[in-house]
């Protein structure tokens, strides 16, 4: 049978820990520039929809009414698992794409409440909130993806403490808005590790459970960790302003 077409069914696209060398460092690049990529269009996008006309009407709508912010996270919940889904897609690189995409873009409007407020903070106290919490986020990114790379250590241990602490937080967040209370700098610090242990989980699967070929999914899960990073550390930024 001839893989000529579709060069991602081919067997010899195995595990990236126990291919050709020449081919792990392929796809580590391949992974690490999509990555790049994806936070490229995610400030591209920002800087388009925070300038929109009516985009105070927006920010309006999902904040405003707790019931709308529900909607919003429910709907970004469903199109991240869509997204996640057609990333892993191994058969299909457009598809793979798509998927990639539409969590950018998923990201980049779940954002605009908080880089909103924060792009009015930064203007009224002369300060760079959000500049300052991007510069944060790349530093912890590159240490902790550093720690990984050198050690070479295997963080797929985390997994279950990393799925259950997800729902446990995605709780406190909905029983939060439905009963209008803050969580507090606690909880943004715990989310903070939290987001910390994702990247160390996320940077070892690259070195150690993605196969040749799966860049793109890879790079959604490294963007996901990232946007959760990026969105604590600017709520932890925006509350010391405070």
């Amino acid at each position: 049978m001839s893989y000529g077409g579709n060069p991602y069914e081919s067997p010899r696209f195995t595990l990236a820990a126990t291919a050709a060398a020449n081919e792990r460092a392929d796809f580590i690049t391949k992974t690490y520039l999509h990555l790049a990529g994806a936070v490229g269009l995610f400030a591209v996008l920002e800087a388009v929809l925070l300038n929109l006309p009516g985009v105070e009407s927006m920010v309006g709508l999902m904040v405003v009414s707790r019931y709308g912010w529900l909607i919003v996270l429910g709907l970004f919940m469903g199109v991240s698992y869509i997204a996640d889904r057609w990333a892993l897609t191994a058969t299909d690189p457009t598809l793979q794409y798509a998927g990639l995409g539409l969590y950018v873009v998923a990201q980049a409007l779940i954002f605009v409440p908080l880089l909103y407020i924060a792009r009015d903070m930064d203007r009224q106290m002369g300060t760079h909130i959000i500049l300052s919490a991007a510069v944060a986020t790349a530093g912890l990114f590159a240490a902790l993806t550093l720690a990984v790379f050198l050690t070479r250590q295997d963080f797929s241990f985390l997994r279950t403490g990393l799925v259950f602490g997800g729902i446990a937080a995605l709780g406190l967040i909905v029983v939060s808005i439905l009963f209008g209370f803050t969580l507090g700098p606690i909880f943004t610090y715990v989310m903070i590790a939290f987001a910390c242990l994702y990247i160390l989980y996320d940077t070892s699967n690259v070195l150690h459970h993605y196969r040749i070929g799966q860049h793109v999914a890879a790079a959604l899960a490294l963007f996901a960790a990232v946007a959760l990073l990026f969105w604590y550390i600017l709520r932890l930024f925006m509350s010391r302003r405070n």
